[in-house]
């Protein structure tokens, strides 16, 4: 299986149906495919080895994914808000690759060594005719996705041509969109959800458009102009578009798909509750699964809001359930797996599932099972809860803590918008439990008096020992938590006075 594929049955099936950008000046599948030739025939006149993508996303991006697959080269898509070491860290990786760069980046890539053009330019210079020229099958990945950067030395993750199409033939029923049909991206082209929407959204027929720069009153703004059906957003761009004052109606939206970062029950309550007849959508995946293995649909959403048995309505903090081509395991630190409701390892099966990263090779075990190192458990109706990173358990006084226990807790306060909790040493306990708080628009919080309140929810030594209060919370654009922040943050504090 090739990403060419979907192009051909795209263009085949679609012609002159616009499928990226605005409705009055978007590409057409048929462009799409043409651009796409023309960009792979700049690659090989060029012989590179690689296409960086160190720009904003836009209508460059699709092209240049389907023309790196038409090469047989990979597409790179690299965060451009890096700093200069950690941008040359990465592309040190990738010599000989053209880069598509914007301006602002393009010295900074120029310096690499890397030829260089900015998306305006690879929009112009694959503007040419047809040459229904065959893709190469060339075996090298698709896409090589770095790691979010929430440590220090991110990890390529390899994506197979294999493993991105069984992931859309796995989850998107093609032509399903109607020709009226309009989706509105709102994250980053070297996320993985990015490449997911273009391939999925090509797939099914729909019109695909990206803010880049999210503002509540624009997101709002397009998605009415544009009459938009379908969007994705983070958890944090959800929280921010509830809470805006004025008009917040979006008649024409029938899905919103959120993940990313784990949503608060009480966002997405206020969600549902503002907006009663657009279906919502929470997709788990990750890079190396080729995006989503789970997912909580609209139905799940509204049957989880109206029960009265605690059980069910629990299943609104879930992921859902597996997709039919995936298989999901709970397992122990033996390797055992764990039973309904016990926590453990979440570990992953199934053709989407890359778990390829460069230098390293596949982390599969015997069985073909990736583990993702997130927390969780399944339930008895299969939903999947997350209960973060096992890398992020505080180990108090022998005592595995799951960080997410307490943060759930804490985000069910009235006053509180954000919030993190974290292990930090202790010569008595090992590490003691502190949390960083965000205090929600005209409200305050007391320190003493959220811990007072956490005591009445939650045993003693699952309560803070301290609790900070933030202007915000150190994310990553697409709101991944970045927990060491966090801990730099509050260790620069002072200790309380007790005088």
């Amino acid at each position: 299986m090739h990403l060419s594929m979907l192009l051909d049955m795209a263009s085949d099936g679609f012609g002159d149906r616009v499928l990226i950008g605005r409705s009055s000046e978007g590409l057409t599948a048929v462009d799409l495919r043409r651009r796409a030739r023309a960009g792979a025939a700049l690659l090989r006149e060029r012989q590179a080895k690689a296409l960086i993508y160190v720009a904003v996303n836009g209508p460059a991006f699709p092209v240049a994914m389907f023309a790196a697959a038409y090469a047989g080269v990979p597409l790179v898509p690299v965060n451009y808000r890096l700093g200069e070491e950690q941008l040359d860290y990465l592309l040190a990786n990738h010599p000989g690759a053209l880069a598509i760069a914007a301006p602002e980046s393009r010295q900074a890539v120029a310096a690499a060594g890397l030829d260089t053009v900015t998306p305006d330019e690879w929009l112009s210079a694959t503007d040419q005719t047809d040459d229904d020229s065959d893709p190469e099958w060339s075996g090298e990945p698709a896409i090589i996705i770095y790691t979010s950067g929430t440590t220090s030395k991110p990890k390529g993750v390899l994506l197979r041509h294999e493993n991105l199409v069984s992931y859309v033939l796995g989850s998107v029923e093609f032509a399903g969109a109607a020709e009226e049909d309009a989706a509105l991206v709102s994250v980053p082209p070297y996320h993985i959800a990015a490449v997911a929407n273009v391939l999925s959204n090509l797939y099914s027929g729909r019109r695909t458009m990206v803010l880049e720069q999210f503002t509540p009153q624009e997101w709002l703004g397009i998605v009415r102009d544009e009459r938009v059906t379908n969007a994705l957003v983070v958890p944090t761009m959800l929280a921010r578009i509830v809470a805006t004052e004025g008009d917040t109606s979006v008649p024409t939206l029938r899905n919103l798909a959120y993940g990313g970062a784990p949503m608060p029950a009480r966002i997405i309550a206020t969600a549902l509750k503002l907006w009663p007849d657009v279906g919502f959508v929470n997709a788990y995946g990750l890079t190396e699964t080729s995006s989503t293995v789970a997912v909580l649909g609209p139905e799940d959403h509204r049957a989880a809001l109206a029960s009265d048995d605690p059980a069910v309505r629990a299943r609104l903090a879930s992921t859902g359930q597996p997709l039919p081509t995936v298989e999901i395991e709970i397992r122990d630190p033996f390797d055992e797996v764990l039973p309904v409701g016990e926590v453990g390892r979440i570990c992953v099966r199934g053709d989407q599932v890359s778990a390829e990263y460069a230098g390293v090779g596949r982390t599969v075990d015997d069985q073909g099972f990736f583990d993702t190192r997130d927390k969780g458990y399944l339930d008895e109706g299969g939903y999947l809860f997350i209960g973060g990173r096992m890398d992020d358990t505080i180990i108090r006084g022998g005592e595995n803590i799951a960080p997410s226990e307490i943060e759930v807790v804490i985000l069910a306060h009235e006053d509180v918008e954000d919030c993190a909790v974290v292990g930090v040493p202790d010569e008595e306990w090992g590490q003691r439990i502190e949390a960083a708080v965000v205090a929600r628009e005209g409200r305050s919080i007391d320190p003493e008096g959220l811990r007072d309140y956490l005591r009445a929810h939650l045993r003693g030594s699952k309560t803070p020992d301290r609790i900070h209060v933030l202007p915000e919370l150190p994310r990553t654009e697409t709101g991944k938590l970045i927990r060491r922040h966090v801990v730099a943050a509050i260790a620069s504090e002072p200790e309380p006075s007790h005088a």
